[in-house]
């Protein structure tokens, strides 16, 4: 099909107009991806708001990404070189190519943003810049998306069909209507970036909020050329000023003074929980070996332990009865690399994970660092490429004396080497954590080690072996939770038979949330919801269910409690046994919202002002906002002064306390 030429202007219109169709497709193709999660929660959202938020950030990403396209077409060059077939195929290439890309990276979004929660960032280019195994990773998803590749297909075919030539008999007498042309679309382009007319600045992922009602709905408006354009180059983090220093360090201050200068403080909660607060607020267990146990995916939703024993775990639900656990408990991200500086350094993700950004530098310190201080040796576990997801550089960074991986694995001879490899990620757990416990035999005690597990990882493989004994269920990432649940049950049973075993404190949670099907579990917060547990084989520890609301940044001061550590040390957490459950909190930062839980309270704050106010108890779906357009805005201080501590310390490299800079 050949199209007549138009006058420039006309053409590129029509070409523009091409673009909002197909961007519109991405966007009806996202929702209906997504649906299971955004359909509790659609009747509560206004469809024109959707359309016109959508639109907005539609104009932006197509402005960002043809504007060379809209000068080649407009400029008012000589008519010799605009009417030259070379001019106009270069101006039709570079249409269709930018153009297919840009579309390409949007539909193609709905699988990577169903793991992670949001619209992909340029962060991800640093996230999975040292992993060999994409390709095969990306062939298998071409494969069970097949009509994602198919709608692909036909977004190219569009583009090259119905593209509209700008009419090549040009003169020198259109040179002024050229550039009037010229100068009003640059204009409009301007427009659109910025977002309108009356917009100071250029439109950030933030704004998508105010079309929507929940920071996950953001996702809705929001499209991936916008967010990755947005994001290439930019400052991660501004210091707010909500308060001035004085007042900032009277609100809120992540700096812990160290177990000998604890003041146990009591409560007057009438919390069931606070009898065993102050039983355990007195509670040491110095010298005890640390092991921590980071399950990759292994969400709350998952465990049968709170769910009347309906789940895959039932070698961890048998557990947890035995532990210290937490009847609210999160995550502080959505990532894997968001998990490390959360669980082993006290310091959640804002914004961007830390490690990403060009912050990642700074001092930090971690648990392994602080006991490093007290004769512990250190050591990481981790069964991936030994340069997978920065984990190898992180650890060494922040104080680990040694990093095992899948380079040392292939190196001892007792195992499998390669052929334990999964074929896309890590040797598999059952075989990793096995030689985790044998490593753990060679350690002088005390120590403290770190393993995070992989098979749970997309794309949820086990081996051939357990295909017909662990069949899951609805969802892939089932069948590979109970395959690491029984790999954990072999690893305990290895490690109940060595003589360190009851002298160690083990500590498991989940790197982050997945997949699942749950209403409760696919809400802003309901995404972050995962185990902590503090498991105790020798039973000095109490058991039972705490009260408390718990963050994975809670177990570096807690454990550093429990240890009876004598210096200061920064983490933006709590000790879990230290503080009573009224006083404990849990953060997380989606979509540019910060969510703050605090008891059954759950609150929004845009960086602004608070945008949503839930009863989570009543109201455990988030379909009821408690606050109203003209009610007074809550009080906020707290989680203010959490995030102008973070930004100040981040920007001026006050990660460490004096006593625990690096000494490596």
């Amino acid at each position: 099909m050949k199209l007549r030429p138009l006058h420039p202007l006309l053409a590129l219109l029509c070409n523009i107009a091409l673009l909002y169709v197909l961007y519109f497709v991405c966007r009806v193709v996202y929702v209906a991806e997504f649906w299971d999660i955004y359909s509790t929660s659609w009747n509560q959202l206004n469809p024109w708001q959707l359309l016109w938020g959508g639109f907005r950030f539609d104009t932006a990403a197509i402005c960002y990404t043809n504007i060379p396209y809209i000068l080649m077409v407009l400029l008012p060059l000589s008519p010799r070189l605009r009417n030259s077939r070379g001019w106009l195929t270069t101006t039709r290439l570079l249409y269709v190519v930018v153009n297919t890309f840009a579309l390409w990276v949007n539909l193609f979004d709905t699988v990577y943003s169903r793991y992670t929660g949001r619209r992909t960032t340029s962060s991800f280019l640093s996230e999975f810049s040292n992993e060999g195994n994409l390709d095969n990773i990306f062939f298998t998803e071409l494969l069970n998306h097949w009509y994602l590749v198919l709608i692909g297909i036909v977004f190219l075919v569009a583009l090259l069909m119905l593209h509209r030539t700008p009419n090549p008999e040009y003169t020198h007498r259109h040179r002024l209507q050229g550039t009037l042309c010229t100068l009003v679309a640059f204009f409009l382009a301007v427009t659109g970036i910025r977002g309108g007319l009356s917009y100071h600045r250029p439109l950030s992922l933030a704004d998508a909020n105010g079309y929507v009602n929940q920071a996950k709905e953001a996702n809705l408006v929001l499209n991936t050329p916008f967010t990755l354009i947005r994001t290439i180059g930019k400052t991660t983090f501004t210091d707010p000023q909500y308060f001035p220093q004085d007042e900032l360090d009277n609100i809120y201050s992540p700096i812990h003074i160290g177990s000998k200068n604890y003041e146990v403080r009591t409560t007057k909660s009438k919390s069931i929980d606070a009898n065993h607060f102050l039983a355990l607020s007195s509670y040491f267990l110095p010298q005890k070996n640390v092991v921590i146990l980071i399950l990759e995916s292994f969400g709350e939703e998952y465990w049968g332990f709170y769910h009347n024993g309906k789940g895959h775990t039932p070698f961890l639900d048998s557990l947890a009865t035995h532990s210290l656990t937490f009847r609210h408990s999160y995550a502080n991200g959505r990532k894997s690399i968001d998990a490390l500086p959360s669980i082993l350094s006290g310091i959640p993700m804002f914004v961007e994970p830390f490690i990403l950004t060009q912050y990642a530098n700074n001092d930090v310190a971690s648990i392994a660092s602080c006991l490093s201080q007290v004769g512990y040796r250190t050591a990481f576990f981790h069964g991936a490429d030994n340069a997978s997801m920065g984990f190898r550089a992180y650890a060494l960074s922040t104080g680990f004396d040694n990093y095992y991986g899948m380079d040392e694995y292939c190196r001892d001879n007792r195992f499998g080497g390669q052929d334990d490899f999964d074929g896309y990620w890590a040797i598999w757990d059952e075989e990793f954590l096995q030689y985790f416990a044998q490593m753990l035999d060679t350690l002088p005690q005390p120590f403290f080690t770190t393993l995070f597990t992989a098979t749970s990882h997309h794309p949820f493989n086990i081996p051939q072996r357990y295909t017909a004994t662990f069949r899951g269920g609805a969802l892939p990432v089932y069948r590979t939770i109970e395959y690491t649940d029984h790999a954990l049950r072999q690893f305990f049973r290895a490690a109940s038979q060595m003589p360190w075993y009851d002298s160690t404190l083990f500590v498991i949670t989940a790197d982050h949330t997945n997949v699942g099907e749950l209403e409760e579990y696919k809400t802003d917060i309901g995404l972050f919801r995962v185990p902590i547990l503090f498991f105790d084989p020798s039973g000095q520890l109490p058991r039972g269910v705490s009260d408390a609301v718990a963050q994975q940044t809670d177990i570096m001061p807690t454990l550093l409690g429990l240890l009876n550590y004598p210096y200061p040390y920064l983490a933006y957490g709590i000790d879990l046994l230290r503080t009573p459950p009224s006083d404990s909190w849990a953060v997380s930062y989606s979509n540019g919202v910060y969510q703050y839980v605090a008891g059954d309270t759950l609150l929004h704050f845009d960086g602004e002002k608070v945008v949503g106010l839930y009863h989570l108890t009543t109201d455990p779906l988030l379909k009821h906002n408690l606050l109203r357009p003209n009610s007074p805005q809550p009080n906020c201080r707290h989680l203010k002064a959490i995030i102008q501590s973070y930004m100040q310390r981040m920007i001026n490299n006050q990660l460490v306390t004096t006593s625990n800079t690096r000494a490596y």
